[in-house]
């Protein structure tokens, strides 16, 4: 691994204006580690962002293959990476080895899918419209239209993910793909890892020849509202709490051009166990899902936050068991102290709040998170109480148990947007609760069917986004393939010469790609 200094990246070069020094610690054991970084000062916050206003033109006039190696060329670098980048990254986000090697492997594999979205084409959305001279009453002009990459993107890195939605993670990916220019901001609780892993990125731009300013990499708190603001970003890609991506998605409305802003925020992913599925299987789900709570100590977006059920003995049995199995969970780290205290004001919160009884976990103290189950009484979610819709982010979750069917579609009527939601179910409890499913379709991004939230699969068909709040736009996903439309537009040829128009809309197109041709009009011309 190469040396870690702590300057910013910016245009290819290393600077080190500021005067301000920060530091990165062990999460296990708070102590400082043997690193320094200098914070950006405002002109290097300029410096990074006119250095990727500089490449764009150039990096996405490229070939989509030529960009397709430089995103191969980020994952082999990535997983040539050795064993003491991984001792780097457990020590400060105490996530065990077995864990970041395979979130490496994901960070690399999305680099690698985005290469094969390249190469096939279709992300640039071709439509083309052929002249129709003789139309009456009027004829129609040659209309061709394709997608390009918005121009320059913030990125900022998220704790819980320290590799996969991080440095070289979905949102840079996703734009590097189309072709942006990116402008990461470094987590604070790892930026140790972020230096090797910007290496890593700078080392495969200069082996494919990409232009300087292609990917800078900027160290600092309070950094992030001059990146926003700065005229030459053109989108924000942001994974984190409500209150910060609420903060950026203000200030980039406010700019004189306002931009979009992708902000994955806030989710408690519900999950819905129906009558029969409990009755045949519920000391099974109890486990799986009591696992699936603590896993990674409930630091996942898509972590159950809270679990409905009707009432029932076999439901009053699943809980006795739930209730057992949390009070067996061992206390574990979390990522860093700051977000060990948010865990333990949100699960202070929830014991003080009326109507709400805990049921199984220690008290919070020490340096380590203690899992926790509590049970909601049903009025507080159908009256609004916003607790229940706050996530709780760590090993926590909260039961919910409604009288009958119309409670059940009332109390989810009653929750604001989510990344997931999962039915726990049986055939014949499908086909009794039919109506849940178009329900839940309109709360949140991906429902799941006998599975369990926390993982997310990175393909093309993968939705890792949902209804405001859980994202800040429910029209995209920041996993999966389709996270690469955040980052493109659309551009229109009217009546352009062949020899003129971009490859992917010429007449002798050799990519192959699937087109609308002589397709109808959107509308007539009158």
């Amino acid at each position: 691994m190469s040396e870690i200094i702590g300057h910013q990246y910016i245009g290819g070069a290393r600077s080190a204006a500021g005067d301000i020094t920060l530091r990165s610690f062990d999460a296990s054991t708070g102590d400082a580690l043997p690193y320094t970084f200098r914070q950006a000062t405002g002109a290097e916050v300029d410096a990074a962002a006119e250095a990727a206003a500089v490449a764009y033109p150039i990096f996405r006039a490229l070939p989509a293959s030529r960009r397709a190696e430089f995103l191969e060329a980020i994952a082999t670098q990535l997983e040539a990476l050795d064993a003491d980048f991984i001792s780097l990254v457990s020590r400060e986000t105490a996530l065990p080895a077995a864990r970041i090697q395979g979130e490496r492997l994901r960070t690399s594999n999305q680099m690698r899918l985005f290469a094969q979205v390249l190469r096939r084409g279709d992300f640039y959305g071709a439509r083309i419209d052929r002249a129709l001279p003789e139309r009456q009453p009027l004829p129609r002009v040659d209309l061709r239209q394709y997608r390009i990459g918005v121009g320059p993107v913030a990125v900022f890195g998220a704790s819980n993910f320290p590799l996969a939605f991080s440095t070289a993670g979905g949102d840079t990916a996703a734009a590097l793909a189309a072709g942006c220019p990116v402008v990461f901001k470094a987590h604070s609780g790892h930026m140790a890892t972020a230096e090797h892993v910007a290496d890593a990125i700078i080392r495969a731009a200069e082996q494919t020849g990409m232009p300087k300013g292609v990917f800078n990499m900027i160290y600092g708190a309070g950094v992030g509202e001059a990146l926003v603001k700065h005229p030459a970003i053109q989108a924000v890609g942001f994974t984190g709490s409500l209150k910060g991506g609420r903060a950026l998605c203000d200030m980039a409305a406010a700019r004189a051009q306002p931009i979009p802003v992708f902000a994955e925020m806030s989710s408690i992913n519900p999950v819905v166990i129906l009558p029969e599925a409990l009755h045949l299987r519920g000391e099974k789900i109890a486990s799986e899902l009591a696992a699936s709570v603590v896993l990674g100590c409930g630091q996942f977006c898509t972590n159950p936050g809270l679990v409905i059920g009707i009432r029932s003995p076999a439901f009053s049995a699943f809980t006795a068991s739930l209730v057992g199995l949390m009070a067996e969970q061992p206390a574990q780290t979390m990522l860093n102290r700051g977000t060990l205290a948010s865990y333990t004001k949100g699960v202070q919160a929830l014991r003080a709040q009326p109507g709400i009884e805990h049921l199984a976990g220690g008290e919070q103290h020490g340096s380590q998170a203690q899992p926790q189950l509590f049970k909601a009484d049903v009025s507080l979610l159908l009256d609004g109480n916003p607790l229940l819709q706050e996530e709780v982010f760590g090993p926590a979750t909260v039961l919910v148990e409604v009288a009958d069917a119309a409670e059940l579609q009332g109390a989810l009527h009653s929750l604001h947007g989510q990344l997931t939601a999962t039915l726990i179910a049986e055939a014949g409890d499908l086909q009794q609760h039919a109506s849940l499913l178009p329900l839940l379709e309109q709360k949140v991004g991906r429902v799941l069917f006998n599975g369990y939230p926390t993982g997310v699969e990175v393909c093309d068909a993968m939705v890792h986004g949902g209804p405001y709040p859980a994202t800040s736009d429910a029209r995209g996903t920041s996993v999966g393939s389709l996270a690469i439309e955040r980052f493109l537009r659309p551009v229109c040829y009217q009546n352009c010469p062949d020899a003129l128009l971009p490859e992917p809309l010429q007449n002798a197109n050799p990519l192959g790609i699937a087109r609308l041709v002589d397709g109808a009009s959107t509308r007539d011309a009158l």
